[in-house]
């Protein structure tokens, strides 16, 4: 029955699911009323967004670029996150996330005709609108939006502009994708951009005298290349920017002090994604909001300093002329950009932000390679477990029978291979945790990033195994697994708890090129962070468990399920919705397991029960925050209340089939993984059915296996507990088979530790005093 019910978990999640599944902010909602979506704080206050592509921070110059120097010195600056639908952001990507406020992007370059495409043939040519006012193109980029699955609605940001009655400019095709209404017709002023410095000052000063909002695309920085056949080539980088250099300073000549200007570069130069550049002058565009100058640029959409998205600037021009109202609630993903403290000296700030995308490029080149490597770590160990170790094999029977004739030579290579599967089982499970720590020390500055990061990964990892082989925690059944287990769950705590600076850009961890969430747990630190704090309250309650002390134990799992929910789902902290509804439930599970409870139909469904009101607890608790201040929780449950759930519902479950079909590593890496999780226990409890040890005699000196059960009774549990909270993160979590394909990387090297430790405590109960027919 344990055995069924266990599996009805996972097959029973579907009132869990429509919550963290529907996350996204997106969905179809209402307008408020054009009478009330303008705020008086905006009156008189105009913005400028300079809008480029390509730009970065190590492009800057202060000879050759001293417009562009100067700015980013005078003002707060902080690095673009540019990932759109695409692997890379092209111009028109970025434009239309400017528009839609959330990721949007064009049709593949394969999909569009040849005539259409740049010179190295990666993205669309841009053009302004013809006579009849609607942005060339218009059409494809409204069937790639609805292909995307980001329920992208362009043209939100002109409705709501027109909606809120504020007049609008723009200057280059850009700003027309921009400006647009949903229709594609471009009702505010657009004009090309004029080749003379003068007469781009000119119009710009026009423009402002008429408008409180100017949208002005500079054009692209391309990286040069291979030249499609006809073309011409691409300038050298430096002269691309000297030239934007210019025109950037004839925009700025022209716009009136106390104006809000905003310079970003929203789309890659080229094939390789790179941390774009950002920087903001004159008054902050949120209601009491610092002024920007200096310090960094903020939002609360990642919570990382000096760190913005492409999307935060639509809410940031809605709010900077007053009309953040207008917009339909729920839809906007970003926040708007504000001022904050940073680096005093100009440099340092500058050095940081390079060094940030250096940072990124060093990460985006290893952490696949990381993966595959740590992956092949399990799968070695757990062949060498259930194959390498089978006393039936040919190589192995000489020891076997050294082992059972008496004292020889070979008497103490079982000990000896034990020790070594311990010792495996901990390294390897050691890794995750050592790669974070690794993070906290800049290996990406090194000639050989890839070398350093692996010495130092290497050295936290002997740290990390060491203290948890030590005599102490060896001599204790669940010792070093517990000791690894919660090693990795108080570096991922610890790190989500101060701001989550250790896993942004770690091999294991935020990727800011893909554009992920940068706060909080994302999906694979709560792969990690699950696994361990299963291990870790198993390892306690296992230790109650054999003194008797049931209650005791099932204090501790509660406790540390409590904690760990809390830490997980709490806004602010975790901001995780896709991990309370396995917790709880898997936690539950544990707790009913150690204290000797039978799962029953009814307990299921309680155990369901409470997953689904954790997360409705702490989804509504982060809804009563000011709207400006709630995470993906609270506007999911303005989402629910707009009747825009079912859309995203349906998004977030086709990612998780994509995710699940397109990632082969990640399925390949699950599968491999649970097939010799399952070889591993099937092996075992074959063993266990002979009064000797059967295949594994040679090891546990002629002891059944059946006492491993004595040693580690709360190790079925943590399987089972395991099963159900990852089984569940796979369901509700968009990232789908990626969740238990680390998890599990985590955990199985840490059972295998925990069985050899058993096998080795078996080994040291003299043959007179083992139980001949231990009970099941």
């Amino acid at each position: 029955m344990t055995r069924t019910v266990a599996l009805v978990l996972l097959a029973g999640v579907g009132i869990a699911v429509a919550g963290p599944a529907a996350a996204s902010p997106s969905g179809t909602t209402t307008t408020h009323a054009p009478s009330s979506v303008r705020t008086a704080a905006a009156d008189g206050h105009k913005v400028v967004l300079i809008g480029v592509t390509g730009l970065r921070f190590d492009d800057l110059d202060a000879r050759a670029t001293p417009t562009l120097w100067s700015l980013t010195r005078d003002g707060s600056v902080g690095s673009v996150v540019v990932r759109s639908v695409h692997a890379t952001a092209c111009p028109a990507d970025g434009w239309l996330a400017v528009s839609a406020g959330t990721r949007a992007a064009d049709l593949p370059a394969a999909d569009l005709p040849a005539a259409d495409l740049s010179g190295d043939g990666t993205c669309r040519t841009l053009q302004v609108p013809g006579t009849d006012a609607t942005v060339p193109g218009w059409g494809d980029y409204l069937t790639a939006a609805a292909d995307s699955g980001y329920d992208a609605r362009l043209g939100l940001l002109g409705d709501s502009l027109a909606t809120a009655g504020v007049h609008a400019a723009g200057i280059g095709p850009g700003a027309a994708i921009a400006l647009a209404r949903s229709s594609g017709r471009v009702t505010s002023p657009i004009d090309a951009v004029p080749a003379d410095a003068t007469d781009l000052s000119d119009l710009v000063r026009t423009d402002l005298g008429i408008a409180e909002l100017l949208v002005v695309d500079l054009g692209t920085v391309r990286d040069p290349g291979p030249e499609s056949a006809g073309t011409a080539p691409v300038a050298a980088r430096p002269a691309q920017v000297a030239a934007l250099d210019t025109r950037v300073h004839a925009v700025l000549a022209g716009v009136p002090d106390g104006t809000t200007v905003v310079l970003a570069s929203i789309a890659d130069s080229g094939r390789q994604p790179h941390l774009q550049l950002a920087v903001a002058t004159g008054p902050g565009v949120v209601p009491g909001g610092a002024a920007f100058g200096g310090g960094w640029l903020a939002s609360t959409s990642t919570r990382q300093p000096g760190l913005l998205q492409t999307t935060d600037l639509t809410p940031t021009l809605l709010s900077g002329v007053g009309a953040q109202d207008a917009a339909p609630a729920g839809v906007l993903v970003g926040s708007p950009v504000t001022a904050g403290r940073g680096p005093t000296r100009a440099e340092a700030r500058i050095e940081a932000l390079v060094d940030q995308d250096r940072h990124a490029q060093a990460t985006s080149r290893t952490s696949e390679p990381f993966y595959v490597g740590f992956v092949l770590l399990n799968l070695v160990l757990g062949l060498a477990v259930v194959i390498g170790l089978d006393g039936r094999l040919r190589w192995r029977r000489r020891a076997t029978a050294d082992v059972t004739s008496g004292p020889s030579p070979r008497a103490h290579v079982p000990g000896r291979v034990l020790v070594a599967v311990r010792v495996a089982g901990a390294t390897v499970a050691a890794v995750p945790a050592a790669s974070f720590l690794a993070n906290a020390s800049p290996w990406w500055r090194a000639t050989s990033p890839a070398v350093v990061l692996l010495g130092l990964t290497a050295g936290w990892v002997a740290v990390i195994a060491g203290l948890a082989l030590i005599p102490p925690w060896r001599r204790w059944g669940f010792g070093p697994a517990g000791v690894v287990a919660a090693a990795t769950a108080l570096v991922l705590g610890d790190d989500v708890a101060t701001g989550a600076t250790l896993q942004l850009s770690a091999p294991m961890g935020v990727q800011p090129l893909l554009g992920a969430r940068f706060y909080g747990f994302s999906n694979t630190a709560f792969a990690l962070f699950a696994a361990a704090v299963v291990i870790v309250a198993a390892a306690g309650a296992n230790a109650l468990v054999r003194r008797g002390r049931r209650r005791l134990a099932v204090a501790f799992v509660a406790a540390v399920g409590l904690g760990a929910t809390v830490l997980d789902g709490l806004p602010g902290l975790g901001s995780d919705l896709g991990g309370p509804p396995g917790l709880v439930p898997g936690f539950a599970v544990l707790a009913l397991l150690a204290a000797g409870v039978r799962l029953t139909w009814r307990r299921v469904l309680v155990v369901l029960g409470g997953g689904a009101g954790a997360v409705a607890f702490f989804a509504v608790l982060d809804w009563l925050r000011p709207a400006d201040s709630r995470t993906h929780l609270g506007r999911f449950v303005q989402t629910l209340i707009d009747g825009g759930a079912w859309p995203v519902v349906q998004r977030k479950a086709t990612q998780n089939l994509h995710t699940l079909a397109g990632s082969a590593l990640s399925l390949t890496a699950t599968v491999a993984l649970v097939l010799a999780l399952v070889a591993l226990i099937r092996t075992v409890r074959r063993a266990a059915q002979t009064s000797d040890g059967g295949a594994y005699a040679w090891l546990s000196g002629g002891a059944s296996l059946r006492l491993l059960r004595a040693d580690a009774p709360m190790a079925g549990p943590a399987v089972i507990t395991l099963g159900v909270v990852l089984g569940i993160a796979f369901l509700v979590n968009d990232s789908g088979i990626v969740i238990p394909a680390v998890g599990l990387g985590v955990a199985f090297p840490l059972l295998i530790a925990t069985t050899a430790n058993g096998v080795l405590h078996l080994r040291a109960i003299p043959a007179a005093e083992r139980d001949p027919q231990p009970s099941a």
